[in-house]
């Protein structure tokens, strides 16, 4: 079997040049060892150093110099826009404070479809758009490796 060893970043290949691609969610994205199967049947190890959060257009680099496109797929999200910079700094805060996955995609944040946050935001004023897009999660400051913190249902109210 083929074995991945390292990633080129996004905009940092030719992406013409894959040999095959995968497409994986955020959380799937999100590995150092597994087994994969690309969408032309190319079956490979992924085998890397440490755990490493792989982003949309993202190549592993195969041990024969091949390289396998890392596709994110798409998912269930929410698109958070606000009034002002002040604004979506306090919603920035609000999700942050709830330990939620956040993407910051130019003046819009977006996190995971999940009805009791959209309630929450839309009460502080946040304008909402359903949308359906692969997510790249910010990781955290003390995400020195790719490793990320879940902390589901935990809150600082």
């Amino acid at each position: 079997m083929k074995r991945a060893h390292e990633v080129k970043a996004a905009g940092h290949w030719d992406a013409a040049s894959a040999i095959d691609s995968v497409t994986l969610d955020a959380h799937e994205r999100h590995r150092r060892r597994v087994v994969l199967s690309g969408e032309g049947g190319t079956r490979f190890l992924l085998d890397l150093p440490q755990a490493t959060a792989l982003r949309d257009g993202d190549g592993v680099v195969l041990d024969d110099g091949g390289i396998v496109r890392i596709v994110g797929r798409a998912e269930a999200l929410i698109e958070i826009a606000a009034a002002n910079a002040h604004e979506l700094a306090r919603l920035a805060w609000h999700i942050g404070n709830r330990h939620i996955d956040v993407q910051i995609v130019g003046d819009r944040l977006r996190i995971r479809r999940d009805h009791v946050i959209e309630d929450m935001l839309r009460g502080l004023g946040a304008r909402l758009t359903p949308l359906e897009a692969p997510f790249d999660p910010e990781h955290g400051a003390y995400d020195h490796h790719g490793h990320s913190h879940d902390h589901h249902g935990h809150d600082h109210d």
